[in-house]
């Protein structure tokens, strides 16, 4: 099981940043995180991976007031995503005709939920991002719909406002990756113990909140 579950983080992980790189290769617009790593990029001496794992690791501080405890995953997501976005920009070109790079930003957003849900299912730790979310839950008492958006919302209007990539892309990741994470969940439910706890976690009085809301990233 715990090869099980290395070989499920790490492959995850590489997946996750790979999608990364195909969502900005679509140039369609990017998840509200990328849009703010992308806007970043603009304007400091780092590339895109660099950027994404320093913000990690920026945010993985904000777990400190929070008393959130980071775990195997946590750490190897702020390393593995941005050593692999940055390998997949330079593997990749840049889309020339529309069609292509519409069907390559559909097969970044259904990649991306698969990726998360094999590095959740790992259950080595959230990513950094989606620890930001829960602990901030946890200590205010407000809803995951609420956290959620708000900092989003904030990292997005952010991103676009220092020259990030907003578009048609955006909006369909914002409204398909979490139906497509839930729709992905029940092929690894019963391989790995990533959502066995989320299952657990969740009260009954919550049954309406879909799983996949508290799960969808970035970022991860």
């Amino acid at each position: 099981m715990l090869l099980r579950r290395l070989v499920a983080l790490y492959s995850g992980l590489w997946l996750y940043g790979f999608s990364m790189a195909v969502m900005v290769r679509a140039g369609l617009g990017l998840d509200p995180w990328d849009v703010f790593h992308q806007g970043v990029a603009e304007h400091v001496p780092l590339s895109f991976g660099a950027v994404t794992a320093v913000t990690g690791a920026v945010v993985l501080l904000a777990w400190i007031p929070l008393r959130q405890r980071p775990g195997l995953g946590t750490i190897s997501n702020i390393v593995v995503i941005g050593l692999s976005v940055d390998t997949g920009l330079w593997l990749l070109p840049t889309g020339e005709s529309l069609p292509v790079r519409v069907a390559a930003m559909l097969a970044a957003v259904a990649l991306n939920a698969a990726a998360t849900v094999l590095y959740i299912g790992a259950g080595m730790g959230p990513g950094p991002r989606d620890g930001l979310m829960t602990g901030l839950v946890r200590r205010t008492g407000w809803s995951v719909r609420l956290i959620r958006t708000a900092i989003e919302v904030t990292v997005l209007v952010t991103g676009w406002l220092l020259g990030g990539s907003v578009g048609i892309g955006t909006l369909v990741y914002a409204f398909g990756i979490g139906p497509l994470i839930q729709l992905m969940i029940p092929a690894v439910d019963r391989r790995l113990p990533g959502f066995h706890a989320v299952h657990r976690s969740v009260p009954k009085t919550a049954a309406a909140e879909p799983v996949s809301a508290e799960l969808s990233r970035e970022r991860l």
